[in-house]
């Protein structure tokens, strides 16, 4: 049986795309071995797209580990970006089912092709910090929730942070039950931050959606950031622009590209 898929980026968060139920397969080892960058299309994970009952679309994500996400601000850019190009809707404002409830999508049009969209993750939780110890070490990290777990932690320079030694101590912490994806966030002014990722999951990604509106959010409970103000986020693949609104909802804009269109045998 030949299967098809399309990879698609979000600031090099890269997924595979499929239309379809992933309950007929196996998701969970396709996504390890497709995933796979030396063996395989080479992925963070795969997306699965299909109808809702409850929404326009549903989307399904599991991670180049096999396991099941709730949700991933830069895949569901790109979810959009892939039912409108490969016709499967007309709409240009979007409702996408996801295991952490329905998210509101407005896509950029250019040219008659998606090439971004602007997504209201909905609202953010703020926790008071806390300190854990990390294989002999005090981190101070503050969690944050999206509808997926995350600790933020604020660094003087993100471009040295401890991402893959500290991180998956991070992620598997048992302050943490199920995991957490870790940000290593540094505060370059109160409109610019630069955050770096451990992705429970997947390990180091160019780029996290939900970390970036969790990092925001974190942000502005410290005082770092404005409320309601538009902040970037330089991560390693490019920029997200975040706003934590009045109510506490997040607001993310950024860009979703097509990679290229594959087959697999299956």
């Amino acid at each position: 049986m030949e299967f098809t898929f399309t990879k698609m980026e979000g600031l090099g968060n890269d997924y595979l795309y499929v239309y379809d139920d992933p309950d007929k397969y196996d998701a969970p080892a396709l996504s390890v071995k497709l995933s796979e960058r030396h063996f395989g299309a080479g992925s963070d994970g795969m997306i699965w797209i299909m109808p809702s009952d409850n929404a326009d679309f549903k989307m399904r994500i599991f991670n180049a580990d096999g396991s099941e996400a709730k949700m991933c601000g830069n895949g569901i850019r790109c979810v959009g970006k892939f039912v409108y190009d490969h016709g499967y809707t007309a709409k240009d404002h979007l409702l996408i089912d996801t295991l952490s409830g329905i998210k509101t999508l407005d896509l950029k049009i250019k040219d008659g092709v998606a090439v971004g969209a602007t997504v209201n993750m909905g609202k953010v939780d703020v926790f008071e910090p806390k300190t854990i110890d990390a294989g002999g070490e005090a981190v101070t990290c503050r969690p944050v929730s999206v509808g997926n777990p995350h600790a933020v932690i604020f660094v003087d320079d993100a471009e040295n942070a401890p991402l893959t030694t500290l991180g998956p101590k991070v992620e598997k912490h048992p302050a943490f039950p199920g995991g957490v994806n870790t940000e290593f966030v540094q505060v370059i002014d109160n409109h610019h931050l630069r955050m770096r990722v451990w992705e429970r999951g997947s390990g180091v990604t160019l780029a996290c959606g939900t970390g970036a509106c969790a990092s925001v959010a974190a942000a502005v409970a410290a005082g770092y950031c404005p409320i309601d103000e538009e902040v970037t986020v330089t991560l390693d693949g490019g920029d997200l622009h975040i706003k934590i609104t009045d109510d506490g909802a997040a607001v993310m804009t950024g860009p979703a590209a097509t990679v290229y269109k594959g087959e697999v045998t299956l």
